[in-house]
């Protein structure tokens, strides 16, 4: 492999069609255009996915659309159309894997839902997010992030202890569960290369959730499973070790904090800590000298670090601590990672140049290939490969995407 693709032939030739909007669906069909998956966003003529207006310009696609649908093709068709219904089906025939995150149900209703896709196509893989699984007393009811969050434990287990449950700010009900979705259909493709079978992938957003809180079943275990797991605010619920969390740094504004972890199995981080606050005469000190001893004092333990660390900016903080040997991370915000200039040179970064949007900076796909990430390229305006994709995957000629055109079938 060339490094310089950066991993975008992982998937030539593989034929994705992609019937997914907003987000966890969009997050998995692009991470796959990343690794070079021919995908075929499947899109209404009249507005698109409704992705692209949640800014509110018109004929502006918002920054949300751009994240989630870099590399792709979009075509415009008419569902509701029979011509454009078949369309569909004539491209679903051709396709590898076809994906959708419609409402529960609306799939089905179309016309095109697993049973009769696999009629026309037996080896297609064929994928499925919904905001509540098969069987769920949920299962028809609608879903966003938020949603799953609140109803998959992730905000359960968020907050300060006696605080409300909050969202984590990433978007794990949406994001989160697009990737364990493309990690199955890379499992998938990779069975069929060998056997030619197909698959029936489904994965409810509140189920990824389960997956990414297991540590705080593992919590909740160790209390007999009499005791849900609670709400840890910056420290973990698998159990804190003072001193962990975040503590104040110089500069006295929401985000100047760092972050510093001393693990109960590592007896050194405390040993190293001390040394860099200068209290070294506390080292085999037996009241503080077990994670035990400092857990019966925390606002003591936590104090003395926070002397220290407000002495220092959260970038000094953090060089310190770190260099001595200690887990520290200074709590970055969004407008500082998207100055570092050292995303952009490793090009976990990069900046596209957008037809109607102009430069635009995005988060690129994080893993490397041979040392560098794939490229990244701009999402497709609203039907731009309407030609391009009828021609080369049906092979229809330009007289005919011309009458589909005229007839309102495409837009």
């Amino acid at each position: 492999m060339d490094a310089r693709t950066g991993g975008q032939s992982c998937l030539t030739g593989v034929k994705i069609l992609d019937l997914t909007q907003f987000e966890a669906g969009p997050s998995c069909t692009e991470a796959l255009a990343w690794l070079g998956a021919d995908v075929v966003k499947v899109e209404n003529p009249r507005s698109g996915d409704p992705g692209r207006q949640l800014g509110g310009k018109p004929g502006v696609d918002d920054p949300y659309f751009l994240l989630f649908n870099a590399n792709k093709k979009s075509i415009t068709v008419n569902l509701k159309d029979p011509q454009g219904l078949q369309l569909v089906k004539d491209l679903a025939k051709r396709a590898d894997v076809m994906m959708e995150n419609f409402a529960p149900g609306a799939i089905e209703r179309l016309g095109l839902g697993y049973d009769k896709i696999k009629a026309i196509n037996p080896s297609i893989i064929y994928c499925q997010v919904k905001g509540f699984g098969e069987g769920s007393p949920y299962e028809k009811n609608l879903a966003f992030d938020m949603i799953a969050q609140a109803c998959g434990g992730t905000m359960s287990i968020t907050g300060e202890r006696d605080g409300r449950p909050l969202k984590p700010g990433p978007s794990l009900g949406d994001t989160g569960t697009g990737m364990l979705m493309a990690i199955s259909i890379l499992g998938a493709l990779y069975r069929r290369k060998e056997t030619g079978q197909g698959e029936h992938l489904q994965v409810a957003m509140q189920d990824a959730m389960l997956h990414y809180i297991r540590i705080a079943f593992a919590a909740q275990n160790r209390t007999g499973n009499t005791q849900a797991a609670g709400r840890a605010a910056d420290s973990s619920v698998s159990g804190a070790t003072p001193p962990m969390g975040t503590f104040p740094c110089k500069g006295g504004q929401p985000n100047d904090r760092v972050y510093i972890f001393t693990s109960r199995a590592n007896p050194e981080h405390w040993h190293r800590l001390l040394k860099v606050i200068g209290r070294e005469d506390l080292i085999g000190d037996e009241r503080y000298d077990t994670p035990w001893a400092r857990a019966e004092r925390p606002d003591e333990v936590n104090g003395m670090i926070t002397e220290w660390t407000m002495q220092h900016t959260k970038h000094e903080a953090m060089e310190i601590i770190g260099r001595a040997g200690v887990p520290a991370g200074a709590v970055l915000d969004t407008l500082e990672l998207y100055n570092d200039p050292t995303f952009e040179h490793r090009q976990i970064m990069q900046t596209i140049q957008h037809p109607k949007n102009g430069p635009f900076k995005m988060v690129s796909w994080p893993v490397r290939f041979s040392g560098s990430p794939p490229p990244v390229k701009p999402s497709p305006m609203l039907g731009e490969h309407n030609e391009e994709v009828l021609t080369q995957w049906l092979g229809l000629d330009s007289a005919v995407v011309g009458d589909l055109r005229g007839k309102g079938v495409v837009g």
